[in-house]
């Protein structure tokens, strides 16, 4: 593994030259999207300028191209993930749509009342909400694992929630409050054992660190490409082939279809079959630079890289008496974000004061409102961190943060 230079990497991202109120931008949300590459986006104004045309449909040398490139990037993600085949990739608009999929295409067909779904405490909206409405629609019985004191997923209790009736568990590999990583191969394990499918929701884990989806065993995995420097507009949605072919269509209409009469509709071959009408061809070709940028680094590069800047963080901010982490605050199970409180001044303000100063960070209940619940709050300030930051944007955030207390005229220790 070969350390990379985010002050070098900083030069590939024009947006990082932007200023607000006079202040250079500190950008502290890459969990929410990273910020992109001169790469991919020449890549996307080179699409458009030169090889724009409709896919799978003309015979012109254009159109042979523009579908070239849209299947390669298909290939491209494969080799990305260890996919055993590019048939197995179905480009969706993001992870939440990755998701719906499922829950539409194979949740209909196959869960009927009183059969079990088990997710946890921590899942961002996308993997709660399909999962809720199947429950109401259906009679399917939702249960959730409750996490430790040390803010990861309680195994022992999600263990004891498994039973014959569990016919899904789906999960994140890596909490986009928290940072929490989720040991997913063992919870896969658990869930195998009993009969169940599993979903990864792997937007916060595939742009952080190395994923091998033979090697995992899960049965889907969704993610995006826009927080992973890809454009957004393009999610991912990985399953084994086998259970891709016998799952129903998401959406009718053109491509995904294979005859069509009045008598008797059929269905064009997975991926086809999942990917209805005109595709995002543009984003999805725009998005093979950014896995290029990502494989030049070296995830395990990326992975150490987010560790130095969360353990920085985390002594940083903890020596402000005024704040509340929250998360494992460990490096070896936490990614790089950092969730905090100021226990005096409501996480909005917070973000407000902190913005003034050109640091771009996320308040709020970040889709996670369960987690909100469970952690006693209703909203955190999160700070996340990706390649192309440094341990100067902490520092940004630390300064920025020393404002809060001035604004409100509160002394150390938050009283006035």
């Amino acid at each position: 593994m070969t350390p990379f230079n985010a002050i070098d990497v900083r030069k590939d991202f024009p947006i990082l030259a932007r200023s607000f109120n006079g202040k250079p931008l500190c950008y502290l949300d890459s969990t929410a999207t990273t910020q992109k590459p001169k790469s991919v986006i020449d890549a996307l104004t080179a699409y458009y300028s030169q090889s724009n045309a409709n896919i799978h449909r003309g015979l012109y040398a254009l159109a042979e191209e523009s579908t070239n490139l849209y299947e390669g990037a298909r290939a491209r993600v494969a080799r990305f993930i260890n996919a055993a085949r590019p048939e197995e990739i179905i480009f969706t608009r993001n992870t939440t749509e990755s998701i719906n999929l499922v829950a539409h295409a194979w949740g209909r067909k196959n869960l009927k009342e009183g059969d079990e779904i088990l997710i946890t405490a921590m899942e961002h909206h996308a993997n709660f909400v399909p999962w809720y409405q199947l429950s109401k629609e259906k009679g399917v019985v939702l249960k959730v694992a409750p996490l430790t004191a040390a803010h990861t997923v309680d195994l022992d209790a999600l263990k004891k929630l498994l039973s014959p009736r569990t016919k899904l568990v789906a999960v994140t590999a890596m909490s986009n409050v928290l940072g929490t990583i989720v040991p997913v191969e063992e919870i896969i394990a658990m869930a195998h054992s009993v009969g169940a499918k599993v979903l990864i929701d792997a937007a916060q884990s595939v742009p952080h660190f190395k994923t091998d989806v033979q090697a995992m065993g899960a049965d889907w995995i969704a993610f995006s490409a826009h927080k992973m420097l890809g454009p957004t507009g393009i999610g991912i949605l990985w399953g084994r082939y086998d259970i891709l072919d016998a799952m129903d269509p998401f959406m009718g209409g053109g491509e995904m279809i294979s005859i069509v009469s009045v008598e008797k509709t059929t269905w064009a071959q997975v991926p086809q079959k999942f990917e209805a009408g005109t595709p995002n061809i543009a984003d999805a070709v725009a998005f093979v630079p950014a896995l290029d940028y990502l494989d030049r680094l070296g995830l395990d590069a990326v992975r150490e890289h987010e560790k130095e800047l969360l353990a920085y963080a985390i002594a940083r901010l903890s020596e402000n008496p005024d704040l509340k982490l929250y998360g494992p605050l460990n490096v070896e199970k936490q990614g790089g974000v950092l969730s905090f409180n100021h226990k005096v001044v409501h996480a909005h303000d917070v973000g407000t004061i902190v913005s003034e100063e050109g640091v771009a960070i996320r308040v709020g209940h970040h889709c996670a409102q369960p987690l909100m619940k469970a952690l006693k709050v209703s909203s955190t300030v999160r700070a996340s961190f990706y390649i192309y930051n440094t341990k100067a944007d902490v520092d940004a955030l630390v300064s920025a943060l020393a404002r809060v207390n001035q604004v409100f005229g509160l002394a150390s220790g938050g009283s006035r």
